[in-house]
């Protein structure tokens, strides 16, 4: 399996569907999956929210996938069969909700290649002590007890790490700075804007929604290419400007 971190915005679910096409040029059966599709739904992070900390209700951050569901999902894809087809999962991100299984991509055949992209794929915990300053408003007025912040770190050495330990190779796809990803993420969103999608944000609520991820999106652009096997660096407007293998 294939790890493809990247971003919000950069370009890593274009990049997969890209992979993916190279690959089956070359006569082999792959596919992608976002982890974005395994996002727990409205009614589940509410209940996060109410139980563990508000900002929970959000998705995105680590603490707010099934990954037992991703988990079952590649397993199923690693026995996959016509009589026993695998279901992929997907989510509306319109509606802020998974759609019904009913809905889900189905898979016939044990996949030569499986692409799980997603923008903190492969990102590890901090330290204690790095979680002790806020990184931004949101987590100095919103998370001041700092529990937020540590139920997405706990997740991300525990869950996550196990997923994480399953990738075969890990590519990354580099942003030049968080700084580009509040542009990127609205470029994103205008899709959803132009089709009256019912939970498809605002510029402002772009804006903050974009605070929840800054942490270990800046975390992720720190650590992660020393880890992964290929990265590939983009500049501002999501050209490549550079190509590094680990030797």
């Amino acid at each position: 399996m294939l790890g493809l971190s990247a971003l919000q915005g950069s370009g890593k679910s274009t990049f997969a569907a890209q992979l993916v096409a190279a690959a089956r040029a070359r006569g082999w059966h792959a596919l992608a999956f976002s982890l974005d599709d395994a996002y727990l739904g409205r009614r589940d992070r509410a209940r996060l929210a109410r139980e563990v900390h508000p900002l929970f209700a959000t998705r995105g951050v680590p603490g707010t996938h099934d990954v037992a569901l991703v988990e079952r999902t590649l397993a199923d894809l690693a026995r996959a069969s016509p009589a026993r087809p695998a279901r992929v999962p997907r989510f509306d991100k319109g509606r802020d909700t998974r759609l019904p299984p009913s809905r889900w991509r189905r898979v016939g055949a044990v996949p030569d290649l499986v692409i799980l992209e997603g923008w903190c794929v492969g990102i590890g915990p901090q330290s204690t002590a790095a979680l002790a300053r806020p990184v931004n408003v949101l987590e100095r007025d919103e998370d001041a007890a700092r529990i937020w912040r540590s139920t997405v770190n706990a997740a991300l050495a525990g869950d996550y790490a196990r997923l994480w330990s399953r990738l075969d190779r890990l590519l990354v796809l580099a942003a030049p700075s968080f700084d580009v990803v509040v542009r990127w993420r609205n470029e994103q969103e205008d899709a959803l804007r132009r089709r009256g999608a019912p939970q498809a944000m605002s510029p402002a609520r772009i804006a903050r929604f974009v605070r929840h991820y800054e942490r270990l999106s800046r975390h992720g652009l720190r650590t992660l290419p020393a880890r992964a096997d290929l990265v590939v660096s983009l500049d501002a407007s999501r050209r490549v400007r550079g190509v590094r293998r680990r030797d």
